[in-house]
């Protein structure tokens, strides 16, 4: 009966060392990502002053453990871009010979384009500081209506009255609705990816400078996550979407990989009612 027990218990270990472990899905490789950066918020717009990104975060993923990195702004576009602040702790004018999100794309034959609008500070338009993507700045009214003319990844930064810096939350929301909506709902079909950011929270110095995360596109769960972010992790994600290794301080984080559905590259399903 003992050996019995012995062989029975010995059969079930084997049938577990057996059984495929299930690994997390693997990243997707979107074929365009768009990273908008809002301006001076924390978590608390989201609701009634902030329909729009409040609709993307209830039909994406949203980080609710989500951080910037310092104040005041520009240090943390830096951050976003290259990976470290640069030991910037100023709203200056800076000229970096530093490798970026750009520079690390283009040595896999990918592209980056920086879109600004109008009236939009430099210090808000981090690829204008450094040099391996100087160039690489557009108006956003050259943002195209074919979206799959977009570069592989591109960030997108309002102007004042717009990002919430200067205009009002219910503004900048109203912005994004106008102009990046028709783009995030023929994201969710075409292998894309939109993400909004913001650079910080309100600047307060008693503030923890938790920001609203959220990403939305194809490949996505829905679903609020926990999982404690920064923008050297949203780095870290974009980097790894296309093979590239980490940047500066983003090579200490790991890819964000909880939120990915299981179908790989195949596509999703029709933008839900509302989004548009």
């Amino acid at each position: 009966m003992l050996r019995a027990a012995k062989m029975t218990i010995g059969l079930a270990l084997a049938m577990l060392l057996t059984q495929p472990i299930c690994a997390q899905p693997a990243l997707p490789r979107p074929d365009h990502v768009v990273l908008v950066v809002m301006e001076n918020h924390g978590p608390s717009i989201l609701g009634r002053n902030a329909s729009f990104i409040t609709t993307l975060s209830s039909q994406g993923a949203l980080f609710s453990n989500s951080f910037a990195i310092t104040h005041p702004s520009e240090p943390n576009y830096f951050a976003l871009f290259a990976g470290s602040t640069e030991g910037v702790e100023d709203n200056g004018k800076y000229n970096f010979d530093v490798p970026t999100l750009a520079g690390a794309l283009a040595t896999a034959g990918l592209s980056f384009v920086g879109y600004a609008e109008r009236g939009s500070p430099r210090k808000h338009n981090p690829w204008v500081s450094f040099r391996d993507a100087n160039s690489l700045g557009r108006d956003f009214a050259d943002f195209p209506s074919d979206y799959a003319k977009l570069p592989t990844v591109s960030f997108v930064v309002p102007n004042l009255d717009n990002d919430m810096h200067d205009g009002s939350v219910a503004d900048g929301d109203a912005w994004l609705k106008k102009n990046l909506a028709d783009y995030a709902a023929w994201a969710k079909s075409h292998n894309s990816l939109l993400i909004v950011t913001f650079d910080e929270d309100e600047g307060e110095r008693h503030s923890d400078n938790r920001i609203p995360t959220v990403i939305y596109g194809d490949h996505i769960r829905p679903g609020i996550y926990d999982q404690k972010i920064s923008h050297y992790s949203i780095l870290r994600t974009v980097l790894a979407f296309y093979g590239l290794p980490g940047l500066a301080n983003a090579k200490n984080e790991l890819p964000i990989s909880a939120i990915w559905s299981a179908g790989g590259i195949l596509g999703g399903a029709a933008a839900p009612v509302g989004l548009r």
